[in-house]
């Protein structure tokens, strides 16, 4: 296993990529085609910036990529790439949503690989991913484009049920993955949303 992780951490490093972590995103990628050319990005939790770099390579020059966490990211734009606009911001901060509806009219793909400080307790740990989960859904809900895009992070315990089947009223299409790149040890799953369905449309 340890030779698996060295792998993506030497891939990563290789790519010019902040941290191995954008394997997660590149594989849903290939897999489900999530992110097309021209869109409007918001990565929740983007630090160290991987999965933004790789939104705005995908996305391309046409397209918007919106990076927000609590630690200031700040990495040089590449040519041909999607403008990456880094904001340090806290994710259940009132004010976010809108002060992302004042510089873009909303999104066609929401990314999260937000994680909570892992304390020891998997109870503990468990419920504040559930926690992280929830508000990004809340943002999905004020944000994303009729039939747009969730991928977000979230560890498995006794809620995640509870929360797939919440995230079932916002998406039309939704599916558990477990990336390659993930420790096979660790609880950590992702929420694939497709099909997003505004407030005013759902049963």
């Amino acid at each position: 296993m340890r030779k698996v992780q060295d792998y993506y951490f030497n891939k990563a490093k290789k790519e010019n990529y902040p941290a191995r972590s954008v394997y997660k995103l590149e594989e849903v990628q290939k897999k489900h085609r999530i992110l097309k050319p021209g869109q409007r990005v918001l990565d929740l939790g983007c630090h160290p910036g991987s999965w933004s770099l790789y939104a705005a390579q995908v996305v391309g020059a046409n397209g918007v990529v919106v990076g927000v966490d609590l630690q200031r990211t700040d990495l040089p734009p590449q040519k041909g790439h999607a403008e990456i606009h880094w904001l340090c911001y806290d994710v259940f901060a009132e004010g976010l949503v809108p002060e992302l509806r004042k510089s873009w009219p909303g999104f066609h793909v929401l990314l999260s690989d937000m994680a909570p400080r892992t304390t020891g307790s998997q109870y503990a740990d468990h419920q504040q991913s559930m926690r992280l989960v929830r508000r990004t859904m809340e943002i999905a809900d004020a944000l994303l484009h009729e039939n747009g895009t969730f991928y977000c992070k979230a560890f498995q315990g006794e809620d995640f049920p509870v929360v797939q089947q919440e995230c079932k009223r916002l998406f039309r299409e939704v599916k558990v993955v477990k990336p390659d790149s993930s420790r096979k040890e660790s609880r950590e799953m992702f929420l694939l949303g497709r099909g997003f369905i505004p407030a005013n449309a759902r049963p």
